[in-house]
């Protein structure tokens, strides 16, 4: 075999192998792409099936933890028909906001927003972290002699007495709703009943419970309620 016959060989050897790295790295990194594509696409997957298995669970079926959730931030009673569909004062534009400013915005609520304000406890409500407010409705305060009414807005440490009855320092979903809760006024509030049909200390129904503001839960109520003299 001849000396230039060799160097052919020699020279086709190495393009060959060179080839064939090329053509293995390629591969490799098509492979990694793909997988990381298909990671990509799993991931973006899974809160929709979450989602979508959440909402089309049989009514009689146990709901896992993601479905449970999403139940309970869905507001529920006669008067949620009430709260305007869209905008600041709906569902969606009160989570936005801290308890007393989603308040203001909510036409069922509008004296208890100016009793609030006479009380100086706006800043108070709306710094607070993971609260529950009882919020009664304008038509619970008309339900007070207007003269007893007046005199309430007037004595301010009365005031804040009956407001922060009102409160109670962590948030309860309705699941955990029904029972005697410490507010921050110092009694008990006692609630019985399950949703949709609560009552609590025996006599002021929720009219519209599990509303959710960006640091409270709200149920709203048919009456004041009185804190023990």
């Amino acid at each position: 075999m001849t000396t230039s016959t060799l160097r052919r060989k020699s020279t086709t050897a190495l393009l060959a192998a060179g080839l064939l790295t090329a053509a293995l790295s390629a591969c490799s990194s098509g492979g990694a792409s793909t997988a990381a594509a298909d990671r990509a696409a799993a991931s973006t997957a899974a809160p929709s099936a979450a989602s979508s298995a959440a909402s089309s669970a049989p009514a009689g079926a146990a709901p896992d933890q993601g479905a449970n959730a999403a139940q309970a931030s869905q507001p529920f009673g006669a008067a949620c028909a009430a709260v305007p569909k869209d905008g600041a004062g709906s569902f969606a534009g009160m989570a936005m906001d801290p308890v007393a400013t989603a308040a203001s915005h909510n036409p069922l609520l509008s004296t208890l927003v100016t009793a609030v304000k006479q009380a100086g406890l706006v800043d108070t409500l709306n710094s607070a972290q993971d609260i529950t407010v009882f919020a009664p409705t304008d038509d619970a305060f008309a339900k007070l002699p207007k003269k007893d009414l007046d005199a309430v807005l007037a004595d301010k440490d009365k005031l804040t007495k009956i407001l922060t009855y009102h409160v109670v320092p962590r948030r309860l979903a309705p699941a955990a709703l029904a029972g005697a809760h410490r507010t921050l006024e110092g009694h008990d509030a006692t609630v019985s009943g399950a949703a949709p049909d609560f009552t609590v200390n025996g006599a002021a129904k929720v009219l519209c419970g599990g509303v959710r503001t960006a640091n409270a839960t709200v149920y709203i109520v048919d009456t004041v309620l009185m804190p023990a003299s």
